[in-house]
């Protein structure tokens, strides 16, 4: 269940930078935002930090999905002490994250049924249990 969990975790933060940025067109709107950066690197080191903890077992199952790469970018953002690179960061949120949110939906639907709320409990169909 733990790496369901955080596989729901990941479609949540993706789906959420790709509201923030449904209406910018381009990388340079972008950049001007600061607002929008901030929430949209926060949000993409989030995936990179809970990816790094799904267990190996589990990746390895699925090799077509990035995992090295979403906890690299993690470490991109939190270490790179010069800057974030944002023409990477708006290439990811266009050109990577919608078939990242793709697969990892796919990959959701082959899990049995459960749903994580942003409380902190975990919904197994009929009772709340505190996580």
């Amino acid at each position: 269940m733990r790496n369901e969990i955080i596989i729901q975790k990941i479609i949540g933060y993706a789906e959420k930078v790709l509201r923030y940025c449904e209406d910018v067109s381009s990388q340079s709107e972008f950049s001007a935002n600061s607002m929008l950066v901030e929430s949209c690197v926060f949000n993409l080191s989030q995936i990179g930090e809970i990816a790094n903890k799904l267990d190996n077992s589990f990746t390895d199952q699925y090799p077509e999905i990035p995992w090295r790469a979403l906890y690299a970018l993690r470490n991109r953002i939190v270490h790179d002490y010069e800057g974030v690179n944002l023409t990477l960061v708006w290439d990811i949120v266009h050109d990577d994250l919608p078939g990242l949110v793709i697969q990892l939906k796919e990959l959701q639907s082959s899990f049995p049924y459960f749903a994580v709320d942003t409380s902190g409990y975990v919904f197994d169909g009929e009772e709340a249990n505190e996580r």
